[in-house]
């Protein structure tokens, strides 16, 4: 494979990605295809978001590529926010108005696991692959830590008593729900080499 697109606007993760991802896997950005449009992401689920925006990079740009879509399911909510984290307290997505949301909506609630679960849907050569981590852990009352991004600063992942925003993108890029997920990617970019 000799150039792979993330589908993704999100400059975090695109750092995220590439830190986690091998040197030798060359990783395109939206911006170094010149793709500025706003992909689609309006599929209920979190591997059909992650699907659509793979298959229009795909199809608009002729790249091999890969997207992910990631969500925080609580349990105490039924899995909400899951596949509308990044817009749980409006369009706009603010990730400080979501985690107030998030903890308003806990606020006297006892049960607080959680787990972030990321997809990513590959599509090389036309194929499409899927990869997914998981990662369990419980919500704090209030945000703490001044890394990460997202719900970040409220999630403590089991086996932790930091958050993720207290635990550094190092270890974080180790164990996190998107790194298991990237991860399995990277087995299989790296299956026949």
């Amino acid at each position: 494979m000799k150039r792979l697109v993330f589908a993704t606007n999100n400059q975090h993760k695109l750092n995220e990605v590439r830190h986690i991802l091998p040197a030798d896997v060359p990783i395109l950005s939206l911006q170094d295809i010149h793709c500025f449009d706003d992909l689609p992401e309006t599929a209920e689920t979190l591997k059909g978001n992650a699907l659509m925006k793979a298959e229009y990079v795909y199809n608009h740009y002729g790249y091999n590529c890969f997207a992910e879509d990631t969500g925080l399911e609580v349990e105490a909510l039924g899995n909400r926010p899951g596949v509308f984290s990044a817009r749980y307290a409006g369009e706009d997505h603010d990730s400080e108005r979501n985690i107030q949301k998030l903890l308003h909506d806990l606020k006297e609630v006892e049960n607080r696991k959680a787990r972030f679960r990321t997809v990513v849907a590959l599509i090389e050569g036309g194929d499409i692959h899927y990869f997914e981590g998981i990662i369990t852990g419980r919500i704090t009352t209030h945000p703490s830590g001044e890394g990460g991004f997202g719900y970040d600063p409220v999630f403590v992942p089991d086996g932790f008593t930091q958050t993720f925003a207290e635990l550094g993108n190092d270890l974080k890029n180790k164990i996190s729900h998107r790194a298991l997920a990237i991860d399995k990617l990277k087995n299989y970019l790296n299956r026949f080499g």
